[in-house]
């Protein structure tokens, strides 16, 4: 059974070749869900290299986080945003799993993430769960997890509101919005140990860091870096 589905994947590739998620060219043959010219050309934030960086400053303010990367920029407009809408509404769960590998082998390759014990993807709600099929930030999870050499954990915090969604919400509202939204429900899985929790997008920070402080006032002596596939450079200050 694998032989002819192998093959009639073989077939689908030679009449209809997969294409680029971020320019849209058909990719050449040994490139991978990114052709190399995005690869290359990729607003990367450089972050995981940088034991102080812009966004580990901003989550500082609020939580006491040991570490905190980025690995792109969301641009309005471009196509790394429509790569990241692609997995998260479209069922690009692929795509999510590879970025997930090609961030995870910056993190370990910078060596500032080797003390990580367990990553956690951001729980969905299990209406908003069940209504797309999936959690795209598991399979980002997954892929970074591969590189790090640490378990995912993804049963040990739940999302017990049903929020709304805080694309089109001011500052003020997504903050109250995601207030006792999460709850963990495994703290022993995660006491004493290092927790990457991760996400595939952040802009204000408010839902990752309600997730992190719940995480940190249950689990004691936890301690909590943060991984976002997309930061946004307003939000962060960064210049071009």
């Amino acid at each position: 059974m694998s032989i002819l589905s192998d093959l009639l994947r073989d077939v689908a590739a030679l009449f209809f070749p997969p294409r680029c998620p971020v320019c849209g060219v058909p990719l050449a043959q040994g490139e991978r869900t990114v052709c190399t010219l995005c690869r290359t050309t990729a607003p990367l934030t450089g972050f995981w290299l940088e034991a102080d960086n812009p966004l580990l400053a901003k989550c500082r303010d609020m939580l006491p986080v040991e570490r905190a990367s980025g690995f792109l920029y969301y641009i309005h407009g471009s196509g790394w945003r429509e790569l990241i809408r692609g997995f998260k509404y479209r069922g690009a769960w692929r795509t999510a799993r590879a970025m997930g590998e090609w961030y995870g082998r910056c993190l370990k390759e910078s060596g500032l993430y080797d003390g990580v014990e367990v990553v956690v993807p951001l729980p969905l709600h299990p209406v908003k769960r069940c209504r797309r099929g999936y959690n795209q930030s598991e399979y980002i999870a997954e892929g970074i997890a591969s590189q790090l050499g640490a378990e995912v954990d993804r049963r040990s915090v739940r999302r017990k509101r049903n929020t709304e969604s805080q694309a089109l919400k001011p500052r003020r509202e997504r903050a109250r919005n995601v207030d006792e939204a999460f709850a963990v429900r495994r703290p022993e899985r995660l006491e004493g140990r290092h927790v990457l929790l991760v996400d595939d997008v952040f802009t204000t920070g408010s839902t990752m860091l309600s997730c992190a402080g719940e995480m940190l006032r249950a689990a004691p002596g936890c301690r909590i870096s943060i991984a976002a596939l997309a930061v946004s450079r307003r939000e962060l200050g960064v210049r071009e």
